[in-house]
């Protein structure tokens, strides 16, 4: 079970007052025992990719077909908007005294007022470390790999999309009021749950995923610091956005 630490007032303003409430990211705490950019984490990485992986080059003949063109502009656009909007956070941390993570994280308390963070939230990561963007970036890049040649760019930025606001409808429904969430997870969870769909659909076997998703979703439920709400939330929106694709897929040509 997630424990939150209490608030600090080194981390810079936030939304309350001045104080950033301390809120488990989608892979790491905002705010720490020492304050500065983002403060330290805790908690560890929360998107290992080193499991089993599922077999995605000699798919049935849905995923082979779907396979021509063969880019990934939206993934490349996601991963190049994630790793600017780092760099602007270290840029505003070292020219203001505000911390972007508390501008553009999302908290369930702040949904009526400011909805537009449920989707802002799954663009920023945490500092300093870039151990977070990085392992959200390179799962990312992984399954992007494999899906949106399958999908189509218009398809593939819409499951994206879908799945992190499918991520922070799991905050809001699961979560605490007042906890901030960060990162791109609920969007890469939405990537796991599209896959295992199709991977069904096609007959492929389904282990390499199942494993991989229960690994993770473990992780999150095991490693304090972070929101595995926003990991389920995105996982079963993806799901269900990929099953509603899934009749479009088949009339292409």
């Amino acid at each position: 079970m997630n424990e939150n630490p209490r608030e600090n007032p080194n981390d810079g303003p936030g939304p309350w007052g001045g104080r950033p409430v301390p809120a488990p990211q989608y892979g790491q705490y905002i705010s720490g025992s020492n304050g500065g950019a983002g403060g330290p984490h805790q908690g560890g990485p929360h998107d290992p990719t080193r499991g089993p992986q599922p077999p995605q080059r000699h798919g049935g003949p849905g995923m082979q077909r779907r396979r021509r063109g063969g880019g990934m502009p939206v993934s490349w656009t996601i991963i190049g908007v994630c790793v600017a909007v780092w760099g602007l956070q270290w840029l505003v941390y070292a020219i203001t005294p505000y911390n972007l993570a508390s501008i553009l994280g999302y908290a369930p308390v702040l949904t009526t007022s400011e909805p537009w963070r449920m989707l802002t939230s799954g663009f920023v990561h945490s500092m300093p470390s870039p151990i977070h963007l990085l392992l959200n970036m390179y799962t990312l890049y992984l399954f992007g790999r494999m899906l949106e040649p399958l999908l189509g760019s218009w398809r593939m930025l819409v499951l994206f999309i879908l799945s992190v606001l499918g991520g922070s409808l799991g905050v809001l429904l699961l979560g605490q009021p007042n906890v901030l969430v960060i990162g791109a997870s609920g969007g890469v969870f939405g990537l796991f749950g599209a896959l295992f769909i199709f991977m069904r659909h096609f007959k492929r076997s389904i282990t390499p995923i199942v494993v991989l998703i229960v690994i993770n979703l473990a992780f999150g439920f095991l490693v304090g610091g972070i929101a595995w709400q926003a990991h389920v939330g995105g996982l079963i929106v993806g799901g269900l956005v990929s099953l509603a694709m899934l009749p479009g897929l088949r009339n292409r040509g």
